[in-house]
């Protein structure tokens, strides 16, 4: 049975004076107790799809020349078993529908919450709006039963915090509770998992499933993980330049996809990556290029008007590992495991609390800051996101030559332009993009900028920290193939801090899995995820939605 129809949707968003076609043509149906998937790569025009449904685009910036957006359900203030079109319903039509008969979850939750309000008041707001009838007991009782079924622990604490005291696996569970408190129809679910660890999102997905289940629910989820599709979808459909280019049950389009977009998208997934011939790592003899020993980083626990110290928190406690050259190492685990900490003391950008860091045999654990200058060049950082680490006032060549500068490379500023452009032609840009700002490039170009940055100074040892996290499919493929270049032919070390499972298999010589600080297992990446030893590996590895995995069971 039908609950939301979209026909021949466009979709068109005022820029500079012109208008952008963001959305051309698009038609699909999403059934009562269906979960239809919407997938592609950033761009393509999801979440302007759901926005239009919404009827959340910026007033005045935004059009729709053709199509229609039809709602087969009930909407109070309306006649009963009137269908409602979206795109020509008044203000007052569309604030019943949007929290009311349609439920819309968003990727971010810290900036969807309000962070001034309680999560009680702000689950009391939407009460308000959409159920004025019901008492003061009344909203507080849905309330607390609204956050009991999100599963949320110590839900009558949690009615009092604000959204920065939770962790984003608990923000999300608000998010829910917000959409689904007035009970609607439709769920509409913008990348809700992808900054979520593994197992939170395994979490998340079972609950969403299941409160689907109970209330048959029809859902339309957003999202770029094939995974997460093939693991909860019903139908799918894939968008691309704003065009729905394939649509079908899911097993179908996932296993037999017509389409080439949907058959290179299939194609990039990490695990899917062809895997070249490498050579063995250049293990030295004497000594590993980068090696930890017992390394302890604690943060000191203070209460009380004096702020004493009274205990102290173990963020990193008592790890050891090593990198060889030639050598991916990757170190997986949930977040707040310590892995950023660990990489941040190997760097020395924060000061250990005990143990050793030996570069190239070298004992770095103590040495000033004057001493450890001439040692950065040695070491590098690639970080997560290259928008805020990029300086967005200097353009490309200033970024890349002034390191050089400070360490004394190159004779003159001509010699360092020459180097610059070789490294952008090592990383697959264009040599016009010294002259360009960070602003200018997507999020993929921009990464492979800040990778240009760190092999600017010649290291012997790059760590990369969750540096493709937030790229679509076929970008982090080609910065994968990269970076595994890089590494065989440099003869470069790299830590690479992941928690994508898939990435992991592709990239990585060795892995360590952390937890609490230690690190609980280590060994050859094939190894260690075909017979994981430890329960938290088996645990975090039967969360990891996989593609293969959910298709064979369907």
């Amino acid at each position: 049975m039908k609950l939301l129809e979209i026909e021949g949707l466009v979709t068109e968003l005022a820029s500079d004076g012109q208008w952008l076609r963001a959305v051309n043509q698009v038609s699909l149906a999403v059934n009562r107790g269906e979960t239809f998937c919407l997938v592609g790569e950033s761009g393509s025009g999801k979440s302007v799809t759901a926005l239009s449904v919404m009827g959340l685009l910026p007033e005045e910036r935004h059009r729709h020349p053709a199509g229609r957006i039809r709602l087969h359900d009930d909407v109070p203030g309306r006649p009963a078993g009137e269908v409602v079109d979206l795109l020509g319903a008044d203000a007052t039509t569309m604030e019943k529908v949007r929290g009311g008969r349609i439920g819309m979850i968003f990727q971010e939750p810290m900036t969807s919450l309000n962070p001034v309000l309680t999560i009680g008041e702000q689950l009391d707001e939407v009460l308000q709006l959409h159920q004025p009838d019901l008492t003061d007991e009344g909203r507080e009782a849905r309330i607390l039963s609204a956050l009991e079924e999100v599963r949320m622990p110590d839900p009558a604490k949690r009615i009092r915090e604000f959204p920065h005291r939770l962790s984003g696996g608990q923000r999300q569970r608000v998010m829910i509770a917000m959409a689904l408190i007035c009970e609607p129809a439709l769920l509409i679910a913008d990348e809700p998992t992808t900054a979520l660890d593994v197992t939170v999102q395994a979490e998340i997905l079972e609950l969403m499933r299941e409160l689907q289940t109970r209330r048959g629910m029809g859902m339309l989820f957003i999202t770029h993980d094939f995974g997460v599709v093939a693991q909860i979808a019903d139908t799918v459909g894939v968008m691309r330049r704003g065009e729905l280019v394939e649509c079908g049950p899911v097993a179908e389009v996932l296993r037999q996809p017509r389409h080439d977009y949907t058959r290179s998208l299939i194609a990039a997934l990490p695990e899917r990556l062809p895997r070249e011939a490498r050579p063995m790592a250049r293990r030295a003899t004497t000594s590993p290029l980068i090696e930890l020993r017992d390394l302890e980083v604690y943060f000191p626990v203070r209460q009380g008007f004096m702020r004493r110290v009274v205990d102290h928190f173990k963020a990193v406690d008592g790890v050891s590992l090593s990198v060889a050259a030639g050598e991916v190492l990757a170190l997986v685990g949930e977040s707040g495991c310590g892995k950023t900490t660990l990489g941040r003391a190997l760097l020395r950008l924060i000061e250990p609390t005990a143990g050793s860091i030996r570069l190239e045999g070298q004992d770095i654990t103590t040495l000033p800051p004057r001493a450890m200058r001439p040692l950065r060049r040695r070491m590098q950082v690639v970080f997560q996101d290259p928008g805020s680490s990029l300086n967005p006032r200097l353009p490309i060549v200033t970024t890349l030559i002034e390191p050089m500068r400070v360490h004394g490379i190159g004779r003159d500023d001509d010699e360092r332009r020459a180097r610059a452009a070789e490294l952008l032609a090592k990383v697959e840009m264009p040599t016009d993009s010294l002259w360009r700002y960070p602003h200018e490039f997507s999020g993929g170009q921009r990464q492979r900028l800040a990778i240009a940055r760190a092999l600017v100074l010649e290291p012997r040892f790059i760590l990369c920290d969750e540096i493709t996290s937030a790229l679509d499919v076929s970008v982090q493929a080609g910065i994968l193939r990269l970076l595994r270049r890089l590494v065989d032919e440099e003869g470069l070390g790299m830590l690479f801090i992941t928690h994508n499972m898939g990435v992991v298999e592709y990239l990585a010589d060795r892995m360590a899995v952390m937890h609490a600080g230690r690190v609980v297992e280590s060994g050859p990446t094939a190894k260690v995820l075909r017979a994981p030893q430890e329960d938290y590996t088996r645990s975090l590895l039967a969360a990891v939605p996989r593609l293969d995995g959910a298709l064979a069971i369907a």
